[in-house]
């Protein structure tokens, strides 16, 4: 492959090859945009003109100057911005990315690809092969198994219903192609915009190369600059959306089965926690309460008056969230089905006859997501939901799942074809050659649920447009994190399953998707005190924190298991709604700079190996190292500790000498015992324990700060829900001389809920003065102050 031409414009320069093209732009500062097109004939409008192209990802498409320069005697030419440089060889048609200091981040060694004409639809295969040192990382990839470093493993991006799942099962329920690149302490990023079905070789055939395939006939990629793993995860996620900040109620405790079969058994649930003193925000209805499976429907017998259950519950702090799946039962005379019907909102056959097949209902077809106006009729019946008081949607079966297909493989029978992909289905979903409008299954199976997502994210803002939808998924795609949360589906009650969920969110995190969570103690099988307890503990930093189980397993509602697992696990829950303050401001970050909650210490860490391989541990945002037991019978936790200095802090509380980092320890943890660690110059703000959320103008208040050289910290306020008044609070200090000096401002409009703050300050040493306190006391290197609300500058002389 070679480039012969050249078309040069201010924001676009593409290079043109006998029947290929490469075309670079520059959507965002950092960021550069390489869609490779190995086959011309199925991307061109005409001679050196490209047809534009769709994303179901990108949102921010903006076009930076590019300049371009010649070297080595014309064989390779320079795009560049003021972040990035790619020198293209034109004798070869490969690429190197440097950044602005002249350091090599990547190389491509080449693409290529091939139509093959086939029946029903042409098929393609389209390559590309990325320079892979032996010591380079590769994280991301969104929600995939494996370790965080995933080099020497293969991955499908094909959303599947898997059921169960195993620590080595591929492909899950999201398909994000993703990642970041990791070597010597610099990081880069490789995003593939492709919707089609792909697969990524991780260095596992070839340990010099990282191979991407897609069944399309492009590779449209994005090239992210460091130099940190932050930075890579701020650029990608400017061009593929944030996630909006998720009402408060949705950050507290939430409860789900299926298997809850009517309302009384919901209102049971409800009492067993308030009985039990248990703090709880949300219940989930699962398909039990849908008459004869059908959308948007209730059976009457079981839930004879929703909005007085929802009425009710609200008026215990409880909010219900109902299931919705995307499967259309065909039953003429059913409302939603006739509208859909009437509407042409519906996937259709190779034939033209609308695709029929089996899900929970029977039979069942299926909406067109892709369509606009297909997604503006789904939003809209969340209508009388809404109106009955639901106050979230959690969208399952969404890859789309299919049990069965009734008429999927209707075609014609041809001679001048092969027709190898004829009626062909991967996995329990659609047959690739199924129609979504203008375009066909195969190219758009890994994006239906983000449509989904996306009708009803738009439709709840139009009906509700005072309160922040929740919704909850369980398929996506890049970009699903605009719209909803993410759970890693269904898995099973096992202790792998357990450690491994540390990995997926964090992988999930680094790939955009800071909203996520696992099921607290497995959604199959049979938990024990011991796990539920292990995994409270773990799911108390779980961004979206739900105990969710199946039907035929054992009940796992926390009182369930008797004493001291109850009395533990509430302690647990009690310390999340502590942790509220810190995780409602991690999630206002999220939203700002797109950065996760949950964060792996090679984020702060970048050239430290021994970080990179601690995988079973996290940081809550940037300052708590949580080590979570993740193994049956342990009562001591190993632990590295990255750079710097870190306070014992298990439990949320002083519990030991400060360490020096680079060290690895063993920590004592107990079953009611998770160790942590406070970083020097970090700060959590906590508040008091709640049976449920109320606002997010926090009454009471306490700052726990480790005082160093540099102490930063922020906290984000509002009324928790809508989008009305706030307050960001930032504090800042650190040491003067022999002075500890503290510094707080704000912005924004929001009045103080509280009279007085109290700020928990450790390893200092007995104060000669104190200043700007009301109060102040000292014991055991804690040194205690009670300050007003409006605090601005306290002053510690030692």
């Amino acid at each position: 492959m070679r480039f012969d031409d050249i078309s040069i414009e201010s924001t676009r320069i593409t290079f043109w090859g006998p029947r290929t093209a490469l075309e670079v732009r520059s959507p965002l500062p950092g960021v550069l945009r390489l869609r490779h097109v190995p086959s011309l004939g199925h991307s061109a409008l005409g001679p050196r003109e490209l047809a534009p192209k769709q994303s179901w990802a990108v949102v921010e498409q903006g076009q930076r100057p590019l300049s371009l320069r010649r070297e080595m005697d014309g064989q390779v030419a320079v795009v560049a911005t003021e972040e990035l440089s790619l020198e293209v060889g034109l004798a070869q048609g490969n690429w190197l990315l440097r950044d602005a200091s002249g350091r090599e981040l990547a190389r491509c060694e080449g693409f290529s690809g091939e139509a093959m004409p086939d029946y029903p639809v042409t098929r393609f295969r389209s390559r590309i092969s990325l320079h892979a040192p032996p010591d380079e990382a590769w994280l991301g990839f969104g929600e995939k198994v494996g370790a965080l470093d995933k080099r020497g493993m293969h991955f499908v991006f094909w959303n599947t219903d898997v059921v169960p799942h195993h620590p080595d099962t591929d492909p899950l329920y999201q398909s994000i192609p993703f990642s970041l690149g990791l070597r010597d302490g610099v990081a880069w990023g490789f995003f593939l915009d492709e919707s089609w079905r792909l697969e990524a070789d991780v260095a596992a055939e070839d340990p010099t190369a990282v191979r991407w395939e897609s069944t399309g006939p492009e590779l449209d990629a994005y090239l992210f600059a460091g130099p940190l793993p932050a930075d890579v995860v701020r650029r990608y996620t400017a061009l593929t959306g944030r996630q909006p900040l998720p009402p408060l109620w949705s950050l507290g405790a939430q409860q789900s089965r299926w298997g809850y079969e009517n309302a009384n058994e919901i209102r049971s649930v409800i009492q067993g926690y308030r009985a039990h003193k248990l703090p709880l925000d949300c219940v989930y209805l699962d398909i039990d309460y849908m008459e004869g499976y059908k959308v948007w429907t209730w059976d009457r017998a079981r839930y004879p008056d929703p909005a007085g259950l929802a009425k009710e519950a609200a008026a215990q702090g409880v909010r219900l969230v109902t299931i919705i799946d995307p499967g259309v039962k065909a039953e003429p005379g059913y409302r939603v089905y006739d509208e859909a019907l009437a509407g042409d909102h519906l996937v259709r056959n190779d034939r033209g006859s609308v695709l029929v097949g089996e899900v929970w209902p029977k039979p069942a077809v299926f909406p067109d997501f892709t369509r606009e106006a297909a997604r503006a009729w789904w939003g809209g019946l969340h209508k009388g939901f809404v109106e009955a008081g639901i106050a979230g949607f959690w969208n399952d079966m969404n890859e789309p799942a299919c049990f069965r297909l009734v008429n999927g493989d209707e075609t014609f029978s041809i001679i001048s074809a092969a027709a190898r992909d004829k009626g062909k289905v991967e996995g329990p979903t659609l047959p690739h050659d199924a129609r979504h409008g203008d375009k066909r299954h195969l190219e758009v199976h890994n994006v239906y649920a983000i449509g989904m997502a996306q009708a009803a994210y738009e439709g709840l803002r139009k009906l509700a447009p005072e309160r922040r939808p929740f919704l909850l998924t369980r398929a996506g795609s890049a970009g699903i994190q605009r719209y909803t949360a993410v759970w890693t589906g269904d898995n099973s009650s096992y202790w792998s399953h357990m450690e491994l969920s540390i990995a997926m969110l964090l992988g999930l995190g680094l790939s955009g998707v800071s909203f996520t969570g696992s099921d607290v103690a497995g959604f199959m099988g049979n938990t024990t005190g011991e796990m539920l307890v292990r995994w409270q503990q773990l799911g108390t930093f779980y961004p979206l924190l739900r105990n969710h189980s199946a039907k035929g397993t054992r009940f796992q509602e926390p009182w369930r298991f008797g004493e001291p697992y109850l009395s533990i696990a509430r302690e647990w829950l009690e310390r999340r709604y502590q942790l509220l303050p810190t995780l409602y401001s991690l999630m206002h970050e999220s939203s700002q700079e797109g950065l996760p909650a949950l964060r792996p210490l090679v984020m702060y860490a970048p050239g430290d190996t021994e970080a990179l391989r601690m995988d079973d541990a996290f940081l809550f945002g940037r300052d708590l190292l949580v080590a979570p037991v993740v193994r049956q019978g342990r009562t001591r936790r190993h632990m590295y500790l990255p750079e710097g200095r870190w306070l014992p802090f298990s439990n949320l509380g002083l519990s030991g000498e400060p360490l020096e980092g680079r060290q690895h320890v063993l920590a004592e943890a107990p079953l009611g015992t998770v160790p942590m660690w406070l970083r020097a110059g970090g700060a959590l703000a906590l508040t008091e324990p709640a049976q449920h959320t109320t606002t997010a103008n926090w009454a009471h208040l306490t700052w726990h700060i480790h005082a160093a050289e540099h102490v930063e910290a922020r906290l984000y306020e509002d009324e928790g829900d809508g989008y009305g008044a706030s307050r960001l609070t930032r504090l800042a200090g650190g040491w003067k001389g022999d002075r500890f000096v503290l510094e707080r401002s704000t912005e924004g409009t929001l009045p103080l809920a509280r009279e007085t703050e109290t700020l928990c300050v450790y390893a200092l040493t007995p104060p000669r003065e104190v200043h700007g306190a009301r109060e102040h006391r000292f014991v055991d290197g804690l040194l205690l102050l009670e300050v007003e609300a409006g605090w601005s500058r306290v002053e510690v002389r030692l």
